[in-house]
Protein backbone atom coordinates (compact mmCIF):
# COMPACT_ATOMS: atom_id res chain seq x y z
CA UNK A 1 0.00 0.00 0.00
CA UNK A 2 1.33 3.44 -0.89
CA UNK A 3 1.22 5.64 2.18
CA UNK A 4 2.71 9.10 2.12
CA UNK A 5 3.62 8.73 5.80
CA UNK A 6 6.07 5.90 5.09
CA UNK A 7 9.00 8.09 4.27
CA UNK A 8 10.65 9.85 7.18
CA UNK A 9 10.18 13.55 6.67
CA UNK A 10 12.97 14.48 9.07
CA UNK A 11 15.46 12.68 6.83
CA UNK A 12 14.42 14.90 3.94
CA UNK A 13 14.63 18.07 6.01
CA UNK A 14 18.08 17.27 7.34
CA UNK A 15 19.53 16.55 3.93
CA UNK A 16 18.29 19.74 2.25
CA UNK A 17 21.07 21.84 0.76
CA UNK A 18 21.46 24.96 2.86
CA UNK A 19 21.19 28.29 1.10
CA UNK A 20 23.96 30.83 1.46
CA UNK A 21 22.70 33.23 4.19
CA UNK A 22 23.06 36.23 1.89
CA UNK A 23 21.03 34.54 -0.83
CA UNK A 24 18.44 33.53 1.74
CA UNK A 25 18.03 37.18 2.72
CA UNK A 26 17.58 38.13 -0.94
CA UNK A 27 14.86 35.51 -1.36
CA UNK A 28 13.09 36.73 1.77
CA UNK A 29 13.32 40.36 0.67
CA UNK A 30 11.85 39.63 -2.76
CA UNK A 31 9.01 37.35 -1.58
CA UNK A 32 6.43 40.20 -1.64
CA UNK A 33 7.33 40.98 -5.26
CA UNK A 34 7.01 37.34 -6.25
CA UNK A 35 3.66 37.12 -4.48
CA UNK A 36 2.38 40.26 -6.20
CA UNK A 37 3.37 39.02 -9.68
CA UNK A 38 3.06 35.30 -9.00
CA UNK A 39 0.29 34.45 -11.45
CA UNK A 40 1.83 36.55 -14.22
CA UNK A 41 5.18 34.79 -13.66
CA UNK A 42 3.71 31.28 -13.67
CA UNK A 43 1.46 32.00 -16.66
CA UNK A 44 4.49 33.12 -18.64
CA UNK A 45 6.43 30.12 -17.29
CA UNK A 46 3.95 27.64 -18.75
CA UNK A 47 3.92 29.49 -22.07
CA UNK A 48 7.71 29.34 -22.29
CA UNK A 49 7.99 25.75 -21.16
CA UNK A 50 5.42 24.49 -23.67
CA UNK A 51 7.08 26.51 -26.46
CA UNK A 52 10.49 25.05 -25.63
CA UNK A 53 9.31 21.56 -24.63
CA UNK A 54 5.97 20.84 -26.33
CA UNK A 55 6.26 17.19 -25.31
CA UNK A 56 5.34 18.26 -21.77
CA UNK A 57 1.82 19.05 -22.99
CA UNK A 58 1.41 15.28 -22.73
CA UNK A 59 1.79 15.59 -18.95
CA UNK A 60 -0.06 18.76 -17.96
CA UNK A 61 -3.84 19.24 -18.04
CA UNK A 62 -4.36 21.83 -20.76
CA UNK A 63 -7.86 22.69 -19.51
CA UNK A 64 -6.35 23.89 -16.26
CA UNK A 65 -3.95 26.01 -18.28
CA UNK A 66 -6.78 27.71 -20.16
CA UNK A 67 -8.79 28.40 -17.02
CA UNK A 68 -5.76 29.73 -15.14
CA UNK A 69 -6.20 27.22 -12.30
CA UNK A 70 -2.79 25.61 -12.76
CA UNK A 71 -0.74 28.85 -12.97
CA UNK A 72 -2.45 30.11 -9.82
CA UNK A 73 -1.82 26.84 -8.00
CA UNK A 74 1.84 26.85 -9.01
CA UNK A 75 2.27 30.47 -7.93
CA UNK A 76 0.86 29.64 -4.50
CA UNK A 77 3.07 26.56 -4.19
CA UNK A 78 6.27 28.39 -5.19
CA UNK A 79 5.55 31.22 -2.78
CA UNK A 80 4.74 28.89 0.11
CA UNK A 81 7.85 26.76 -0.44
CA UNK A 82 10.12 29.82 -0.67
CA UNK A 83 8.54 31.40 2.41
CA UNK A 84 9.22 28.22 4.43
CA UNK A 85 12.53 27.32 2.83
CA UNK A 86 14.40 27.31 6.15
CA UNK A 87 12.01 24.72 7.58
CA UNK A 88 9.53 23.15 5.18
CA UNK A 89 8.05 20.87 7.83
CA UNK A 90 5.44 23.57 8.43
CA UNK A 91 3.96 23.03 4.98
CA UNK A 92 4.47 19.27 4.89
CA UNK A 93 0.81 18.46 4.01
CA UNK A 94 0.93 20.71 0.96
CA UNK A 95 4.26 19.27 -0.16
CA UNK A 96 2.99 15.72 0.30
CA UNK A 97 -0.09 16.54 -1.80
CA UNK A 98 2.08 17.86 -4.63
CA UNK A 99 4.48 14.93 -4.36
CA UNK A 100 1.63 12.45 -4.63
CA UNK A 101 0.32 14.26 -7.73
CA UNK A 102 3.77 14.24 -9.28
CA UNK A 103 4.22 10.53 -8.64
CA UNK A 104 0.83 9.76 -10.14
CA UNK A 105 1.61 11.89 -13.20
CA UNK A 106 5.08 10.32 -13.52
CA UNK A 107 7.03 13.54 -13.08
CA UNK A 108 10.72 12.59 -13.14
CA UNK A 109 13.92 14.21 -11.75
CA UNK A 110 15.18 15.15 -15.20
CA UNK A 111 12.16 17.40 -15.71
CA UNK A 112 12.94 19.63 -12.73
CA UNK A 113 15.84 21.50 -14.43
CA UNK A 114 13.50 22.25 -17.36
CA UNK A 115 11.01 23.75 -14.95
CA UNK A 116 13.71 25.73 -13.17
CA UNK A 117 15.19 27.18 -16.35
CA UNK A 118 11.83 28.39 -17.64
CA UNK A 119 10.64 29.62 -14.26
CA UNK A 120 13.70 31.83 -13.80
CA UNK A 121 13.37 33.13 -17.34
CA UNK A 122 9.71 33.93 -16.66
CA UNK A 123 10.69 35.85 -13.52
CA UNK A 124 13.17 37.86 -15.55
CA UNK A 125 10.68 38.60 -18.32
CA UNK A 126 7.90 39.54 -15.92
CA UNK A 127 9.89 41.69 -13.49
CA UNK A 128 12.21 43.21 -16.10
CA UNK A 129 15.06 45.32 -14.69
CA UNK A 130 13.83 44.65 -11.15
CA UNK A 131 15.05 41.07 -11.54
CA UNK A 132 18.76 41.71 -11.06
CA UNK A 133 21.43 39.04 -11.47
CA UNK A 134 21.71 38.88 -7.68
CA UNK A 135 17.99 38.18 -7.32
CA UNK A 136 17.92 35.59 -10.09
CA UNK A 137 20.97 33.84 -8.66
CA UNK A 138 19.37 33.67 -5.21
CA UNK A 139 16.10 32.30 -6.61
CA UNK A 140 18.01 29.77 -8.70
CA UNK A 141 19.52 28.37 -5.51
CA UNK A 142 16.16 28.48 -3.77
CA UNK A 143 14.59 26.50 -6.59
CA UNK A 144 17.38 23.93 -6.34
CA UNK A 145 16.58 23.43 -2.64
CA UNK A 146 12.84 23.13 -3.32
CA UNK A 147 13.26 20.74 -6.23
CA UNK A 148 15.67 18.61 -4.19
CA UNK A 149 12.97 18.17 -1.55
CA UNK A 150 10.44 16.99 -4.13
CA UNK A 151 12.88 14.68 -5.92
CA UNK A 152 13.85 12.95 -2.67
CA UNK A 153 10.26 12.67 -1.51
CA UNK A 154 8.98 11.40 -4.86
CA UNK A 155 11.80 8.86 -5.12
CA UNK A 156 10.43 7.17 -1.99
CA UNK A 157 6.88 7.33 -3.36
CA UNK A 158 7.96 5.74 -6.66
CA UNK A 159 9.82 2.92 -4.90
CA UNK A 160 6.94 2.29 -2.49
CA UNK A 161 4.42 2.20 -5.33
CA UNK A 162 6.48 -0.18 -7.45
CA UNK A 163 7.57 -2.54 -4.69
CA UNK A 164 4.26 -3.07 -2.89
CA UNK A 165 2.38 -6.34 -3.58
CA UNK A 166 0.70 -5.94 -6.96
CA UNK A 167 2.50 -2.65 -7.61
CA UNK A 168 4.06 -1.48 -10.85
CA UNK A 169 6.11 1.35 -12.35
CA UNK A 170 4.77 3.89 -14.82
CA UNK A 171 1.54 3.31 -16.73
CA UNK A 172 0.03 -0.16 -16.97
CA UNK A 173 -2.69 -1.33 -19.37
CA UNK A 174 -6.10 -2.03 -17.84
CA UNK A 175 -9.17 -3.40 -19.59
CA UNK A 176 -12.58 -1.79 -19.20
CA UNK A 177 -14.38 -4.86 -17.86
CA UNK A 178 -17.72 -3.13 -17.31
CA UNK A 179 -19.22 0.25 -18.10
CA UNK A 180 -22.26 1.20 -15.97
CA UNK A 181 -24.38 4.34 -16.23
CA UNK A 182 -25.01 5.66 -12.71
CA UNK A 183 -26.98 8.82 -13.60
CA UNK A 184 -27.64 11.04 -16.59
CA UNK A 185 -24.11 12.45 -16.31
CA UNK A 186 -22.02 9.90 -14.37
CA UNK A 187 -20.75 6.56 -15.68
CA UNK A 188 -18.66 4.00 -13.80
CA UNK A 189 -15.77 2.11 -15.38
CA UNK A 190 -14.68 -1.19 -13.84
CA UNK A 191 -11.00 -1.68 -14.67
CA UNK A 192 -9.02 -4.91 -14.53
CA UNK A 193 -5.30 -5.38 -15.30
CA UNK A 194 -4.76 -6.68 -18.82
CA UNK A 195 -2.06 -9.07 -17.61
CA UNK A 196 -4.39 -10.59 -15.00
CA UNK A 197 -2.03 -9.73 -12.14
CA UNK A 198 -3.23 -8.98 -8.63
CA UNK A 199 -4.14 -5.41 -7.70
CA UNK A 200 -2.31 -3.39 -5.08
CA UNK A 201 -4.23 -2.16 -2.09
CA UNK A 202 -4.85 1.54 -1.57
CA UNK A 203 -6.36 3.92 0.93
CA UNK A 204 -10.07 4.75 0.49
CA UNK A 205 -10.22 8.23 -1.04
CA UNK A 206 -7.13 7.91 -3.26
CA UNK A 207 -7.09 8.30 -7.05
CA UNK A 208 -5.49 6.90 -10.19
CA UNK A 209 -4.20 8.69 -13.28
CA UNK A 210 -5.45 7.52 -16.66
CA UNK A 211 -3.88 8.24 -20.05
CA UNK A 212 -6.04 8.84 -23.12
CA UNK A 213 -4.77 9.06 -26.70
CA UNK A 214 -7.33 10.33 -29.20
CA UNK A 215 -6.79 10.38 -33.00
CA UNK A 216 -8.02 13.96 -33.29
CA UNK A 217 -5.76 15.25 -30.52
CA UNK A 218 -2.09 16.15 -31.02
CA UNK A 219 -1.11 15.38 -27.45
CA UNK A 220 -1.88 12.72 -24.89
CA UNK A 221 -4.33 13.65 -22.15
CA UNK A 222 -3.88 12.52 -18.56
CA UNK A 223 -6.56 12.87 -15.91
CA UNK A 224 -6.86 11.84 -12.29
CA UNK A 225 -10.02 10.15 -11.04
CA UNK A 226 -10.86 9.04 -7.52
CA UNK A 227 -11.41 5.33 -6.99
CA UNK A 228 -15.09 4.98 -6.19
CA UNK A 229 -15.14 1.57 -4.53
CA UNK A 230 -13.32 0.03 -1.61
CA UNK A 231 -9.88 -1.59 -1.74
CA UNK A 232 -9.52 -5.37 -1.86
CA UNK A 233 -11.74 -6.07 -4.86
CA UNK A 234 -10.75 -7.63 -8.19
CA UNK A 235 -11.17 -4.33 -10.01
CA UNK A 236 -10.56 -0.60 -9.74
CA UNK A 237 -13.65 1.52 -10.27
CA UNK A 238 -13.76 5.13 -11.37
CA UNK A 239 -17.02 7.04 -11.80
CA UNK A 240 -16.70 9.87 -14.30
CA UNK A 241 -18.95 12.87 -14.81
CA UNK A 242 -19.44 13.86 -18.45
CA UNK A 243 -18.39 17.50 -18.64
CA UNK A 244 -20.62 18.92 -21.37
CA UNK A 245 -20.28 22.41 -22.84
CA UNK A 246 -22.47 24.68 -20.72
CA UNK A 247 -22.33 27.75 -22.93
CA UNK A 248 -20.87 28.94 -26.20
CA UNK A 249 -17.11 29.18 -26.06
CA UNK A 250 -16.93 26.79 -23.11
CA UNK A 251 -15.53 23.53 -24.55
CA UNK A 252 -16.74 20.17 -23.33
CA UNK A 253 -14.34 18.01 -21.36
CA UNK A 254 -12.17 16.14 -23.86
CA UNK A 255 -11.42 13.14 -21.67
CA UNK A 256 -14.74 12.80 -19.86
CA UNK A 257 -16.81 12.97 -23.06
CA UNK A 258 -14.47 10.49 -24.76
CA UNK A 259 -14.79 8.05 -21.89
CA UNK A 260 -18.58 8.32 -22.04
CA UNK A 261 -19.03 8.33 -25.81
CA UNK A 262 -16.00 6.57 -27.32
CA UNK A 263 -14.53 4.08 -24.86
CA UNK A 264 -16.39 0.80 -24.53
CA UNK A 265 -16.03 -2.47 -22.65
CA UNK A 266 -12.86 -4.38 -23.61
CA UNK A 267 -11.05 -1.14 -24.54
CA UNK A 268 -7.68 -0.41 -22.92
CA UNK A 269 -6.86 2.39 -20.47
CA UNK A 270 -3.26 2.85 -19.26
CA UNK A 271 -3.20 3.91 -15.59
CA UNK A 272 -0.75 4.58 -12.78
CA UNK A 273 -1.05 2.95 -9.38
CA UNK A 274 -3.20 4.67 -6.71
CA UNK A 275 -1.94 7.83 -5.06
CA UNK A 276 -3.20 10.76 -3.02
CA UNK A 277 -3.09 12.32 0.44
CA UNK A 278 -6.88 12.52 0.94
CA UNK A 279 -8.04 9.28 2.49
CA UNK A 280 -10.03 7.77 5.34
CA UNK A 281 -8.13 7.05 8.54
CA UNK A 282 -8.86 3.33 8.67
CA UNK A 283 -7.03 2.95 11.99
CA UNK A 284 -9.56 5.12 13.82
CA UNK A 285 -13.00 4.20 15.14
CA UNK A 286 -14.10 7.82 15.56
CA UNK A 287 -17.47 8.76 14.04
CA UNK A 288 -17.22 9.93 10.45
CA UNK A 289 -19.26 12.47 8.49
CA UNK A 290 -18.92 12.24 4.71
CA UNK A 291 -20.20 15.25 2.77
CA UNK A 292 -20.19 15.37 -1.02
CA UNK A 293 -21.47 17.61 -3.77
CA UNK A 294 -22.08 16.35 -7.31
CA UNK A 295 -19.37 14.02 -8.57
CA UNK A 296 -17.45 14.73 -5.35
CA UNK A 297 -19.18 11.60 -4.10
CA UNK A 298 -16.58 9.35 -5.77
CA UNK A 299 -13.97 9.25 -2.96
CA UNK A 300 -16.82 9.15 -0.41
CA UNK A 301 -18.16 5.95 -1.96
CA UNK A 302 -14.79 4.30 -1.42
CA UNK A 303 -14.78 5.47 2.21
CA UNK A 304 -18.37 4.42 2.87
CA UNK A 305 -17.94 0.98 1.30
CA UNK A 306 -14.74 0.46 3.29
CA UNK A 307 -16.42 1.31 6.58
CA UNK A 308 -19.37 -1.04 6.07
CA UNK A 309 -17.01 -3.85 5.07
CA UNK A 310 -14.13 -3.35 7.50
CA UNK A 311 -15.50 -1.24 10.38
CA UNK A 312 -19.14 -2.33 10.88
CA UNK A 313 -19.39 -0.66 14.29
CA UNK A 314 -17.97 2.70 13.22
CA UNK A 315 -20.71 5.33 13.01
CA UNK A 316 -20.91 7.17 9.69
CA UNK A 317 -23.24 9.85 8.41
CA UNK A 318 -23.28 10.41 4.67
CA UNK A 319 -24.66 13.69 3.29
CA UNK A 320 -24.87 14.18 -0.47
CA UNK A 321 -25.91 17.33 -2.32
CA UNK A 322 -26.91 17.34 -6.00
CA UNK A 323 -29.01 19.36 -8.41
CA UNK A 324 -31.71 16.67 -8.50
CA UNK A 325 -32.30 12.94 -8.78
CA UNK A 326 -31.45 12.82 -12.50
CA UNK A 327 -27.79 13.50 -11.83
CA UNK A 328 -27.53 11.74 -8.47
CA UNK A 329 -25.33 8.64 -8.78
CA UNK A 330 -25.36 5.69 -6.35
CA UNK A 331 -28.60 6.91 -4.73
CA UNK A 332 -30.10 3.45 -4.37
CA UNK A 333 -26.84 1.91 -3.16
CA UNK A 334 -26.45 4.43 -0.34
CA UNK A 335 -30.14 4.13 0.54
CA UNK A 336 -29.82 0.34 0.79
CA UNK A 337 -26.63 0.59 2.86
CA UNK A 338 -28.30 2.92 5.36
CA UNK A 339 -31.34 0.65 5.55
CA UNK A 340 -29.30 -2.49 6.25
CA UNK A 341 -26.49 -1.14 8.48
CA UNK A 342 -27.29 0.26 11.91
CA UNK A 343 -24.09 2.32 11.97
CA UNK A 344 -24.96 4.28 8.78
CA UNK A 345 -27.26 7.26 8.32
CA UNK A 346 -27.70 9.10 5.03
CA UNK A 347 -29.23 12.40 3.93
CA UNK A 348 -29.83 13.92 0.51
CA UNK A 349 -30.02 17.60 -0.42
CA UNK A 350 -31.37 18.65 -3.84
CA UNK A 351 -30.94 22.18 -5.07
CA UNK A 352 -33.71 21.99 -7.69
CA UNK A 353 -35.64 18.75 -7.20
CA UNK A 354 -37.85 17.45 -10.00
CA UNK A 355 -41.54 16.68 -9.62
CA UNK A 356 -40.62 13.00 -9.54
CA UNK A 357 -38.10 13.64 -6.75
CA UNK A 358 -40.88 15.23 -4.71
CA UNK A 359 -43.39 12.48 -5.43
CA UNK A 360 -40.89 9.74 -4.55
CA UNK A 361 -39.60 11.60 -1.44
CA UNK A 362 -36.04 11.25 -2.68
CA UNK A 363 -34.48 14.07 -0.68
CA UNK A 364 -34.34 15.35 2.89
CA UNK A 365 -33.65 19.02 2.24
CA UNK A 366 -34.24 21.40 -0.64
CA UNK A 367 -31.71 24.10 -1.39
CA UNK A 368 -28.22 24.20 0.07
CA UNK A 369 -26.31 22.75 2.98
CA UNK A 370 -26.24 25.14 5.95
CA UNK A 371 -24.75 25.23 9.42
CA UNK A 372 -28.18 25.34 11.07
CA UNK A 373 -29.21 22.20 9.17
CA UNK A 374 -25.98 20.41 10.11
CA UNK A 375 -26.59 21.24 13.79
CA UNK A 376 -30.16 19.94 13.56
CA UNK A 377 -29.17 16.76 11.69
CA UNK A 378 -25.91 15.61 13.28
CA UNK A 379 -25.72 14.45 16.90
CA UNK A 380 -22.69 16.67 17.53
CA UNK A 381 -19.60 18.13 15.92
CA UNK A 382 -17.46 15.40 17.49
CA UNK A 383 -16.48 13.52 14.34
CA UNK A 384 -13.97 13.35 11.54
CA UNK A 385 -15.37 15.33 8.58
CA UNK A 386 -14.46 14.48 4.98
CA UNK A 387 -15.85 16.50 2.08
CA UNK A 388 -15.39 16.93 -1.65
CA UNK A 389 -17.25 18.69 -4.46
CA UNK A 390 -17.33 21.95 -6.44
CA UNK A 391 -15.23 24.71 -4.89
CA UNK A 392 -18.19 26.96 -3.85
CA UNK A 393 -19.78 23.95 -2.15
CA UNK A 394 -16.56 23.10 -0.30
CA UNK A 395 -16.11 26.71 0.81
CA UNK A 396 -19.61 26.67 2.30
CA UNK A 397 -18.98 23.37 4.10
CA UNK A 398 -15.58 24.47 5.38
CA UNK A 399 -17.00 27.77 6.68
CA UNK A 400 -19.89 26.01 8.42
CA UNK A 401 -17.62 23.47 10.13
CA UNK A 402 -15.24 26.15 11.37
CA UNK A 403 -18.09 28.29 12.69
CA UNK A 404 -19.36 25.20 14.51
CA UNK A 405 -16.00 24.84 16.22
CA UNK A 406 -14.80 21.69 14.46
CA UNK A 407 -11.01 21.48 15.00
CA UNK A 408 -8.88 21.93 11.90
CA UNK A 409 -7.35 18.49 12.36
CA UNK A 410 -10.83 16.95 12.02
CA UNK A 411 -11.51 18.67 8.68
CA UNK A 412 -10.35 16.81 5.56
CA UNK A 413 -11.07 17.76 1.95
CA UNK A 414 -9.84 17.38 -1.59
CA UNK A 415 -10.01 19.58 -4.67
CA UNK A 416 -10.65 18.01 -8.04
CA UNK A 417 -7.87 19.33 -10.29
CA UNK A 418 -5.51 22.08 -9.14
CA UNK A 419 -5.53 22.86 -5.46
CA UNK A 420 -7.38 25.98 -4.44
CA UNK A 421 -8.08 28.06 -1.34
CA UNK A 422 -11.19 27.52 0.79
CA UNK A 423 -10.58 30.59 2.93
CA UNK A 424 -10.82 33.29 0.25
Amino acid sequence: MENNKKYVWEDVIHTIKKLDPKKLEVVKATLPIVLEHGEAITTRFYQRMFENHPELRNVFNQTHQRTGHQPKALANAVYAAAAHIEDMSGIMPALERIGQKHRSLQIKPEQYPIVGENLLAAIKETLGDAATDEILDAWADAYEVISDVFIRMEDVLYKTSENQPGGWAGFKDFVIDRKVQESEVITSFYLKPKDGARLPSYLPGQYITIKVDLPQEEYTHVRQYSLSDRPGLEYFRISVKREDSLEEGDPAGIVSTSLHNVYQEEDILPITSPAGDFYLDVNSEEPVVLISGGVGLTPMMSMLNTIIEKQPSRKVTYIHAAMNGKVHAFREHVKDVAATHDNVRSYVIYQTPTDEDRQEHRFDKEGYITLDWLKETLPSNQAQFYFCGPTPFMKAVNKALKEWGVPQEHIHYEFFGSAGDLES
